[in-house]
């Protein structure tokens, strides 16, 4: 499969790329290539041994680190870890996250869920911040919030895409509070036992959220902006949810307008 450096465009966070300088723009243009890339090795159906394609990253991100990648991909990368100096975690990392969604595994409590969560999200949000060249002391509480406020939301938002595919990411620990098994989500067959679930999970979303806001606090503007507007779109995109009742079969998204009412609000206003 080959990454594709413009494929942010079209992502939710596309917007928040624009208040970017040219140069962190470009850098977390080829970090978000490979996340993008990552991710289709695991989710695309008909790919070719996708765990062989995960293990040749793995020792590709090896060569980059020694100056010997041998990917255009991989090349890229390896212009942006001297240029930001990311730890070799940003991209390890996010593969075993990736590994994991390969072999279907699924969480028993939340405390085994934020293994994942860390792994998926987590680090792309500290990879983000040391590109916009936030310290440690501020990237890391900002990252934990944030990023996981933003996987929790998506968990919702494709239960019944990630259900298809066979996957559930919802603990075991929270189904079973509304008298729900895997196999429930799997096949839809309590939706309104299952909104009750994904309202509880969107709870912990928002209780995130307010977290990333405080962390927000201190920030330089430019980065302070950027994540403001990835927290604001995903914010939205769980409230639209939640005026569902959280009952739906088909994902529901943000329209381009809603998007661009959420970026101006971030302009504004505080997650």
């Amino acid at each position: 499969m080959q990454a594709n450096t413009n494929a942010y465009k079209k992502s939710s966070f596309g917007p928040a790329f624009l208040f970017l300088t040219k140069k962190q723009r470009r850098g977390l243009a080829v970090y978000y290539a490979f996340c993008r890339l990552m991710d289709d090795i695991a989710d695309e159906p008909n790919v070719p041994d996708p765990q062989g394609q995960l293990n040749f990253w793995k020792e590709e991100i090896n060569r980059v680190y020694y100056g010997t990648p041998e990917t255009e991909l991989g090349k890229d990368l390896a212009l942006l870890v001297k240029t930001f100096r990311l730890p070799q975690d940003r991209f390890l990392l996010l593969i075993e996250g990736m590994e994991a969604d390969l072999q279907g595994r699924r969480y028993a409590t939340f405390e085994e869920l934020e293994w994942y969560l860390y792994r998926v999200a987590v680090v792309v949000g500290l990879a983000t911040l040391d590109i916009m060249n936030v310290d440690e002391k501020k990237s890391v509480p900002l990252s934990l919030a944030l990023g996981c406020a933003v996987q929790t939301t998506n968990i919702v938002r494709d239960v019944h895409e990630d259900a298809r595919a066979g996957r559930v990411y919802l603990p075991e620990q929270l189904l079973q509070q509304y008298g729900l098994t895997f196999q429930d989500v799997l096949s839809n067959s309590q939706p309104r036992q299952l909104g009750k679930a994904l309202a509880k999970m969107a709870q912990l979303s928002q209780v995130l959220y307010r977290k990333a806001g405080q962390a927000l606090s201190g920030l330089p503007r430019r980065p302070a902006l950027v994540c403001r507007i990835m927290g604001w779109v995903y914010r939205a995109n769980l409230a639209k949810i939640e005026k569902a009742g959280f009952v739906f079969q088909d994902k529901i998204k943000l329209t381009r307008a809603e998007k661009l009412k959420n970026i101006v609000y971030a302009l504004f206003k505080n997650l």
